[in-house]
């Protein structure tokens, strides 16, 4: 197939070109993928800027897709690569093999720089999914630093730069630059661009942006940045997004207030006894029970209600055959899922391989089920269906987001993608929520602040 890109394709494919450093923040499905290797083939192997490239993506995107976008495009016909993954062993045997393109999953950085035993001589770095370097702190990205001064170019591709706010920004483009534009150590940026927000005496557990931060983050990061959404660009199909409500009856939203008030939930209710240390661990144990079942402290699975499985199960009769895709959190939500669908006799898969990816996107599956953190970066999953169910729902932007993505996103055929929340009303569903849409409001200023305009 001859690759033709859209007008946004080719003026990232520019930008590339023209930058060595460059940070791509475009929508998911807005074709990332396709448009870097483009780059990648001009820079290689018409203006012979660089001859051997590390691409850095997600375990199942670095097996998977940048393997299948190299092999569909006739443009990129001839070009060698190579998938660095599996054992030890099999890695080692990957980096030995001539190619022009290493793919490596991030969970294997480290071991490349600090432990393979083999150069690291890649003039040209791509990370696919740069908000997986987010945290300063991680080994990944101190293991990458080391080698940052070697790397001639570097691109960074995302979707979601900011999902936890402008702190996110720091490492990533620390990993970018090497601290050129929004300097080089995390105290002096916290100190430029936020105040303490929630303290305990001289402990700080978060900071707030000063009023002025954004708009000058903006102004350091835009000359190499650029950001499009693809509701811009692309005619997408329309995106409906709805609330399933439920409600708990009243020996229910008794358990549920008691967690919520007291922290300890302990009686004839449930087996075991339920504890919530601190904030973080109440919301788990809320989200939990709004879903339907909780885990006491030794482990063991209390259920609470079916007021989900029965609202599944209707949805699922509303589709009439047409596919669906659930999305579920906790492992108890699966267990109790796959319960139900055996019951009612509906065949299912979870997108765990690439074999029930394959059935997927060949609409042989009427559900589907998937866990945001582990599908919800760079798959392809737009052929099997348009409708997604959120069983149990993320706190992370990120990880929301990007699992939507995996159907709403360029190559959707349908002229509606529906996704629907399963929301217990007057429960921590409902908080969740207005948490993400508050979050996107920040993300979206970030990319609207750099938008290019064609």
């Amino acid at each position: 197939m001859i690759y033709k890109p859209h007008a946004y394709q080719q003026y990232a494919i520019d930008f590339i070109l023209e930058h060595p450093i460059a940070a791509i923040f475009y929508d998911m499905g807005m074709g990332k993928t396709s448009l870097t290797l483009m780059a990648i083939q001009i820079l290689m192997y018409e203006e012979f800027e660089i001859s051997k490239v590390l691409i850095i993506a997600p375990l199942r995107v670095a097996k998977n897709t940048w393997p299948a976008e190299i092999e569909k495009w006739d443009q990129l016909k001839g070009m060698r690569y190579s998938v660095v993954t599996g054992s030890p062993t099999q890695r080692r045997k990957a980096l030995r093999t001539e190619a022009d393109i290493y793919i490596i999953n991030r969970e294997n950085v480290t071991w490349l720089v600090d432990e393979s035993g083999e150069p690291f001589d890649f003039d040209m770095v791509i990370v696919d999914e740069l908000s997986s370097f987010k945290s300063w702190q991680s080994k990944r990205f101190r293991s990458l630093m080391k080698v940052r001064p070697r790397v001639k170019r570097f691109v960074g591709l995302t979707g979601t730069p900011s999902s936890n706010g402008l702190m996110d920004l720091f490492a990533e483009f620390k990993l970018l630059d090497m601290g050129e534009r929004l300097g080089r150590f995390i105290s002096y940026y916290r100190l430029d661009y936020f105040k303490p927000d929630r303290m305990n005496g001289p402990i700080v557990y978060s900071y707030a942006p000063l009023p002025d931060a954004e708009k000058r983050i903006y102004n350091k990061i835009s000359d190499i940045t650029i950001s499009m959404k693809a509701c811009d660009y692309l005619d997408m199909p329309e995106l409906i997004s709805t609330e399933y409500p439920v409600y708990l009856d009243e020996k229910e939203r008794g358990l549920y207030e008691k967690m919520k008030s007291d922290l300890i939930l302990n009686g004839t209710e449930i087996s075991g006894e339920i504890t919530a240390a601190n904030a973080a661990a109440l919301s788990g144990k809320l989200s939990q029970m709004a879903n339907g079942a909780v885990y006491s402290d030794g482990g063991e699975v209390t259920r609470i209600h079916d007021r989900k499985l029965d609202a599944l199960e209707d949805i699922i009769e509303a589709q009439v055959g047409k596919p669906l895709m659930v999305a579920y959190w906790f492992k108890h939500d699966y267990q109790r899922i796959t319960e139900r669908l055996d019951k009612i006799g509906v065949e299912y898969r979870k997108l765990d391989s690439d074999e029930s990816i394959r059935q997927w996107n060949a609409g042989k599956l009427p559900v589907a089920l998937i866990h945001p953190a582990s599908a919800g970066h760079g798959l392809n999953l737009q052929d099997g269906g348009s409708t997604m169910v959120w069983f149990g729902i993320t706190w992370s932007l990120e990880l929301y987001q990007q699992a939507i993505a995996r159907i709403y996103r360029q190559g959707q055929t349908s002229k509606t993608v529906v996704i629907q929340h399963i929301v217990t009303k007057d429960t921590i569903d409902e908080r969740i929520l207005k948490a993400l849409e508050k979050k996107d409001n920040s993300q979206a200023a970030l990319i609207d602040a750099v938008k290019a305009t064609l």
